[in-house]
C-alpha cells in the first residue's frame, strides 16, 4: 500500500505564502527599524515608554536567548514526524523570525526540516 506524501492544498499555499511574508516583513521592520536604527535604539536605552521600545526589549531579548531558533527547530521536528498546516505555518513563522533576528544556526536547520517533511506521508484522516 502506497502512502502519498505532505502536501499542501493551493488555498494552504496561498496562506503560507501571506503568513510567511507577513512574518519575515515584519521581523524585518523590527530589526531595522526598532533594534538597529540609532534614534529609536538611543530613544528606548534612555527609557522611552512606547510600543515600539517595548517591541524592541522583547525581540532583544529573545534572540539573545535564541528562542526564535529553538522554538523553530522544536516545531520543525514536531512537523517531520507529523506533518500538518498548522506545524508548518508555525514553524515558518518562527523560522523567518530566526533568519531575520539573528538566529541563523537553528533557524536554518528547522527550515531544512520543514523541507524534509514534504517527503513524510501525510497523516492518516478519520
Amino acid at each position: 500500500m502506497k502512502k502519498d506524501p505532505f502536501r499542501p492544498t493551493p488555498y494552504q499555499v496561498q496562506w503560507l505564502l501571506i503568513v510567511g511574508f507577513l512574518a519575515v516583513g515584519y521581523a524585518l521592520y523590527v530589526r531595522y527599524f526598532a533594534i538597529e536604527y540609532s534614534p529609536v535604539a538611543l530613544a528606548c536605552d534612555n527609557g522611552l515608554p512606547t510600543m515600539l521600545c517595548k517591541t524592541r526589549a522583547l525581540a532583544t531579548y529573545l534572540f539573545k536567548h535564541s528562542v526564535f531558533g529553538t522554538a523553530a527547530l522544536v516545531i520543525a521536528v514536531l512537523n517531520f514526524i507529523r506533518p500538518s498546516i498548522v506545524t508548518l505555518t508555525a514553524g515558518l513563522v518562527a523560522a523567518g523570525f530566526g533568519i531575520v533576528l539573528y538566529n541563523i544556526g537553528l533557524s536554518g536547520a528547522a527550515i531544512g526540516l520543514l523541507i524534509l517533511g514534504f517527503a513524510r506521508p501525510a497523516p492518516k484522516t478519520a
